[in-house]
């Protein structure tokens, strides 16, 4: 049970027990996605079962795992979760996304999806973890990843496999950086994290779900986090739509930026 100290943190920021708390519950739940893909698959389990299945598990040991919070005032905004506008009244909401990647996950072996979860406080992300549970890796705010070593040749600019964003194809033309594709936006904005690559940006459609939980891990880890238009990134509206997204690596923000400027959409 978190200690009074461990509550009164205020707009200041997150409490060192909250930076726990999100690590611990998306690693797992990670853990859970990782063993009932397994025994699923095992089963003979369509690429379908394996969606809603992970959704919906992972969605209840996140809710049960976080019910001590809630009860205590914290508000919940779930991807899987029905909607609670009380949350609009919350100072401290927690965001998660219990399944990043489920095309990903349904597809075995792959292994770029993820768990989101974070605590907002006033709008802004100030705690947070994805666990990436295929690579047997959760980076969070708990401890913050070292940033990623600088490297040498075009920028490394990364988009879906399957939807590439027009503006991180345009941004990549303009930087002449090179395209590297991948699956879910957690396993994406974590591969900025780990030196895997270097800008991620999107346009087109996310949630706050989404972004939340990487964007948290991403600022903890010294990198340029913001709308492609470099307005911050802010959490709880009443709709939960926040379309776009640039994180990178902060030497590469000012030219990015003013590239997307020049962006037509």
């Amino acid at each position: 049970m978190p200690t009074q100290d461990d509550r009164d943190n205020g707009a200041s920021g997150a409490s060192a027990a909250d930076h726990r708390l999100a690590a611990d519950v998306a690693a797992r739940a990670g853990e859970l996605l990782v063993d009932l893909r397994s025994k699923l698959v095992a089963e003979g389990a369509d690429g379908r079962t394996l969606k809603d299945e992970g959704d919906r598990q992972s969605h209840l040991l996140i809710v049960d795992a976080l019910a001590e919070r809630v009860a205590a005032g914290d508000g919940l905004l779930s991807e899987e979760g029905r909607d609670d506008d009380r949350r609009l009244a919350t100072e401290r909401v927690w965001i998660v996304d219990p399944l990043d990647g489920t095309r990903e996950f349904g597809e075995p072996p792959r292994t770029d999806w993820a768990v989101h979860v974070a605590l907002v406080i006033e709008g802004v992300p100030v705690a947070g973890a994805v666990a990436l549970p295929a690579l047997g890796l959760t980076l969070s705010t708990a401890a913050p990843p070292p940033p990623p070593p600088a490297t040498v040749g075009p920028p490394r600019v990364i988009v879906s496999r399957t939807r590439p964003p027009a503006a991180a194809t345009w941004l990549a033309g303009q930087l002449g950086g090179e395209l590297v594709e991948m699956g879910s936006a957690g396993a994406k904005a974590m591969a900025v994290v780990r030196g895997e690559a270097d800008v991620y940006a999107h346009s087109g459609g996310q949630y706050e779900w989404d972004s939340c939980a990487p964007v948290a891990v991403a600022a903890a880890a010294g990198l340029h986090v913001s709308r492609l238009d470099g307005s911050p990134m802010r959490y709880n509206n009443p709709d939960p739509y926040l379309p776009d997204l640039l994180i990178c690596r902060p030497e590469l923000a000012e030219a990015a930026l003013r590239a997307l400027a020049d962006f037509g959409g």
